[in-house]
């Protein structure tokens, strides 16, 4: 099994993580998301991106703003809300903590 395929249920469990980084910044087009995550182990199309960003708005962790584009009609920006923050906040603390753990695992007793 390569391991694109071994790691796949990893990456899509971390999905909501890696947008929740891109968002954390300045807010973004959803086209802007999915260029970010390009070139990444995070990469992911817009049928997999929509239902998360509607999810995660629903779950009040980002809203949006419609915003009028020379490109041509309004677009969708994203930012995170201030519990979308607070949980983003709470997901690197638990990442943190779980390498520290996966570390100490790898040396423990020495052996």
């Amino acid at each position: 099994m390569n391991p694109d395929e071994k790691f796949a249920p990893l990456r899509k469990g971390l999905l909501e993580f890696a947008i929740l980084k891109v968002i954390s910044g300045p807010a973004v087009y959803a086209a802007d998301i999915l260029a970010r995550l390009q070139g990444t182990d995070f990469a992911t199309q817009e049928g997999t991106l929509y239902p998360l960003l509607s999810r995660l708005r629903r779950d009040e962790l980002v809203d949006y703003e419609w915003q009028e584009s020379q490109a041509g009609p309004p677009r969708k920006y994203y930012r995170l809300t201030e519990m979308g923050r607070a949980h983003l906040d709470d997901l690197q603390a638990y990442w943190r903590g779980l390498n520290q753990t996966l570390d100490n695992l790898g040396t423990f007793g020495g052996a």
